[in-house]
């Protein structure tokens, strides 16, 4: 009995592992066969949400920043977990500085207050 060798079958195997090998004329499948939107989307989102759990129980964001980037991430306002941290740090800053310039404010009334007394 003559065996047939899989020499060439692993041979090829091995270069489609490595991504040789699947040109257009090599795929039968449509592309969202091959690789759904849809699993694609679900990985985005699990990153993006997981960031954000992970942020508002390291007390890095509060509860209202999280609803609100919670829904942009949502709405595909976010790219992928470096824009979203991106943002994030954005906002941080831009409330930092806020809070600084209202103190700041404050303290300037005051000692006006006091002069005028």
């Amino acid at each position: 009995m003559i065996t047939h060798s899989r020499s060439r079958a692993r041979k090829v195997k091995e270069s489609k592992t490595r991504g040789r090998c699947s040109g257009y004329g090599k795929r039968k499948g449509t592309r969202e066969a091959r690789l759904p939107s849809k699993l694609l989307w679900m990985r985005k989102m699990r990153v993006l949400r997981r960031l954000l759990r992970k942020y508002r129980e390291f007390e890095k964001i509060d509860k209202h920043m999280y609803s609100e980037m919670y829904m942009k991430v949502k709405g595909n306002v976010f790219r992928n977990k470096r824009v979203l941290m991106e943002s994030i740090h954005k906002l941080e800053s831009e409330k930092g500085r806020d809070k600084s310039l209202f103190d700041q404010f404050r303290v300037k009334k005051a000692r006006k207050r006091r002069f005028c007394i």
